[in-house]
């Protein structure tokens, strides 16, 4: 017969501690990330894109006009 002893307690102070670490490193990196700023001439650029090459390839026009409106 073979007793299994341990010498930490399963749920001792390290166990919570590192959970609280966690959650602090967690939050801390959600909320020191800055979104991207929108860049409004990229719509603008695809949109002038677009009257250039209307009369030569309508496709590729359309195609510029849903790449514009997706962002």
């Amino acid at each position: 017969m073979s007793v299994l002893t341990s010498t930490q307690p399963v749920f001792g102070d390290h166990y919570f501690s590192n959970v609280g670490k966690a959650a602090l490193a967690l939050l801390s990196a959600l909320v020191s990330v800055k979104p991207r700023r929108r860049r409004v001439s990229d719509a603008d650029e695809l949109t002038s894109l677009c009257r250039r090459y209307e009369g030569l390839t309508p496709n590729l026009a359309n195609e510029l006009r849903f790449m514009a409106s997706r962002g």
